[in-house]
This record gives structure tokens, C-alpha cells and sequence, in this order.
């Protein structure tokens, strides 16, 4: 009976959608066992374009017209992948020097892309304002350092205010607003700090919000971003020349667990539109930018590695793997989650066979944490096959101690 109770962790109609070619999982339209040749080895990430390309055109079918669609690159800074979706998205947000660098080579034009994140360097302010980025200033320090920035090269540095609300909404998965934050700064300090940042000479155009990420609940983001905007408009009148950036973050959220329900899009962006207009009444030239990362790519990504081992320890079934959280460390439950559950993970290359009970998926590294797949009802794997963990396109790769023991580190395609 306790195997009942740890059955795949898969919602019936993520595997309902998956695409199949010769019995195979079938990303980017070709069969997974082709795939790993094209690609030469194993383990590695594979991000798939057109499902990309969807879901930023599924946004702008529901959101209402003029709402800006941002990336944030945190979620995956693969600079193919950036290259796509500079072509579909209406800007790019950074948070570092590096992850600037990367988007500049892109066709996204300067203007387009803000940078935020707090403790960011006299290097990386400096490099943001001859770039001619917009800064999202997190503390009254970083605007001081910003404006001794612009003077030292002789240019106005671009700012919004990021500002840590003076409300706390429940349901986010990772809450980063509201209380006391290491990001932003507090809602009753922006009124003084604007005053100054301004007195410096620097060209403030708005504000940066976000509350939190991963919701999966349409209304708790709907209360979210008509309380964020509410919030800008009743800071505005700090702003010389009124409001020209409203970002009011992102934090829609994917399924990945059999109890997660899909948000409902259609509501998210239908209540929106009130809000909005109450911007747009209020200041016309201001845009209002909705920030997403995980929502955009986090479905079109596969992390695919191979089974190398096959072994029975007192009746339970072990794959390893030549992959783990050197890789994944989020699908190893070490990267947020507090009680550890399942990603979905399906047998790739055998994915119309019929379950023969469970097995659990470790990968090579030697510590116990390296577990990708507990107890899940797998088919009857063994040595050679191909074990791919779904929803993988966000914080795979850069959010996981690739150096961790000396393995190789994953490559990754788009395709």
C-alpha cells in the first residue's frame, strides 16, 4: 500500500498532450532517440521554439492590447533561446551584468531591456547606463551610486523605482514583496527617495512591482496587479513628468504536479483590462509591462539523460543516471520546494509502454540528494534508455552546481 501512494506525480493531461513519433516523446518534432544523436551526448536540455512561440502568442491573444510582454532572462539565459524570443517579446529584463552583456547581442534594442536585482556593482551601473538600459533601482544607496555613475561618464542615467509594497498577498510560490524584502524599496520611503534621485539628475520614468512568483490561482493575480497598479498611481504624482513604466512583475505560474491546476488565462487578462485603463487615463504615455519568465519557456523545456545503471537494493528499483542535480537541481526538490514531490518524468524512448511499477531515478553524484524521480510508476527501463523530466525550460542549467564533483556540464539545444 505505500507504493499506492507515490504513483507518478503526472497530470493525466500534460502526458494526454505530449507529442509521440514512433513511439517516442517527440520534441521539436523529432523522435527523442534522434534527437540525442543529432545532439552527440547525454544529458542535455532541449528547448522547443514552436512551444515557445505559442505561449507568447497565447499572451497577447488574452492580455489587453498594449500591455508589453517582457522575458525575464533569469529564467533561462541560453542565448539562443534569447536570440528567439527578442523577435516576440517586447523587451528583456536583466539582473546582472552578465545577463546584460548576453541580451545586447541580441536584436532587442537597448532601450527595451531594464535591469534589476539588488547589489549590483559600480561596474554593472556603469555598464547599464552606457548601454542605455533602464535601471530598477533597489535602495536609496544604489540611486546615489547610479547618478555618480552618469557623471562619470557624462550620460543621465534611465530609472525605475522598484518598490517594496505595503501589502502582502498570499498563494505566490516564492513571495518577494510585501514586509520587510531585500528588494526594492519600501512603499512609504519611494516619495522621499524620488525627490532625490530626481534632484540628482536622474531620469525617473516610473516604477518596478512584483510580488511574488509560480501562482497558479487567476484571482490572487488579479487582486495582485489592480493593488500594484493602484500602488504606482498613488506614487505617481512623485514622478516629474508622470508615469512612462508601470512593470507590474509577472508571477503566472506552470503545472508540474498532478494537483496543480492550469491558470486561467482568459481571466488574468479580461480583469487586467480595467486597470489598465485606469493608467492610461490617468497618464497617457505610460506603458504598462507585464514581466514574465518561467510562464513563457518553463513548458517547452526537456531534460534528457541516459540510464547507465540499473540496480535492485532490497526490492526497490534504482535507474541511475548519467545526469542529476549537478543539472536539475530544481527536479530535485533542493531549489524551493519544502516537502519534496515529484517533476513529471516519463521514459522517453518507451513512452507508449505500460507502467511495471515503481522505480526511482538517481543520478550519479555521490550524495543522497541526487534523487530526480522518487517511487514514480515507470515501464520496465533499462540500461541505454532515455529518462526525460518535463517542464524543464526554466532554472535548469544556471540554477544548478554544474561543477558540483567534475562531471560534464549539459549541453543545451534549441530546436
Amino acid at each position: 500500500m505505500a507504493d499506492d501512494k507515490k504513483k507518478p506525480d503526472i497530470h493525466p493531461a500534460l502526458i494526454a498532450a505530449l507529442p509521440v513519433a514512433d513511439g517516442q516523446l517527440a520534441i521539436g518534432g523529432l523522435p527523442v532517440e534522434r534527437l540525442a544523436a543529432r545532439v552527440g551526448r547525454t544529458p542535455f536540455y532541449a528547448y522547443d521554439r514552436a512551444l515557445v512561440s505559442r505561449r507568447v502568442g497565447e499572451l497577447r491573444t488574452h492580455l489587453p492590447e498594449g500591455v508589453h510582454v517582457n522575458y525575464a532572462v533569469k529564467a533561462n539565459p541560453m542565448p539562443a533561446l534569447a536570440q528567439h524570443l527578442a523577435g516576440l517579446v517586447d523587451g528583456f529584463d536583466v539582473a546582472s551584468g552578465g545577463e546584460l552583456k548576453m541580451v545586447l547581442d541580441t536584436p532587442m534594442p537597448a532601450g527595451r531591456i531594464s535591469f534589476a536585482g539588488p547589489g549590483k556593482t559600480d561596474a554593472e551601473l556603469e555598464q547599464a547606463v552606457a548601454a542605455g538600459v533602464t535601471l530598477h533601482v533597489e535602495s536609496v544607496t544604489e540611486a546615489r551610486r547610479l547618478a555618480a555613475a552618469g557623471q562619470r561618464l557624462g550620460l543621465q542615467p534611465v530609472a525605475a523605482v522598484r518598490v517594496n509594497p505595503d501589502f502582502e498577498l498570499k498563494g505566490f510560490g516564492m513571495r518577494m514583496g510585501g514586509g520587510a524584502q531585500q528588494f526594492g524599496i519600501d512603499a512609504e520611503e519611494v516619495p522621499a527617495v524620488l525627490g532625490e534621485m530626481q534632484g540628482l539628475g536622474i531620469d525617473v520614468v516610473g516604477f518596478h512591482i512584483f510580488t511574488g512568483s509560480q501562482n497558479l490561482k487567476a484571482q490572487v493575480l488579479v487582486d495582485a496587479q489592480a493593488a500594484i497598479i493602484d500602488l504606482a498611481l498613488r506614487l505617481a504624482d512623485g514622478v516629474t513628468g508622470g508615469l512612462r513604466h508601470v512593470n507590474i512583475g509577472g508571477g503566472f505560474g506552470i503545472p508540474y504536479f498532478s494537483s496543480d491546476p492550469r491558470l486561467d488565462l482568459a481571466v488574468v487578462g479580461e480583469s487586467l483590462q480595467g486597470p489598465v485603463d485606469k493608467v492610461r487615463a490617468a497618464h497617457p504615455g505610460a506603458e504598462v509591462i507585464v514581466e514574465l519568465g518561467r510562464y513563457l519557456v518553463g513548458e517547452s523545456g526537456y531534460y534528457v539523460t541516459r540510464v547507465v545503471d540499473r540496480k535492485v537494493s532490497r526490492g526497490q528499483v534504482y535507474l541511475v543516471t548519467d545526469g542529476g542535480l549537478n543539472h536539475h537541481l530544481t527536479a530535485s526538490g533542493n531549489l524551493g520546494q519544502v516537502i519534496r514531490r515529484n517533476f513529471p518524468v516519463v521514459i522517453g524512448n518507451r513512452l507508449g509502454a505500460a507502467a511495471t511499477g515503481p522505480a526511482s531515478v538517481v543520478g550519479p553524484l555521490c550524495t543522497p540528494l541526487d534523487l530526480l524521480a522518487d517511487k514514480m510508476d515507470l515501464p520496465d527501463a533499462q540500461v541505454g534508455d532515455l529518462v526525460v523530466i518535463l517542464q524543464s525550460g526554466a532554472y535548469g542549467p544556471s540554477a544548478s552546481p554544474a561543477g558540483f564533483l567534475g562531471h560534464p556540464p549539459a549541453v543545451e539545444v534549441l530546436v
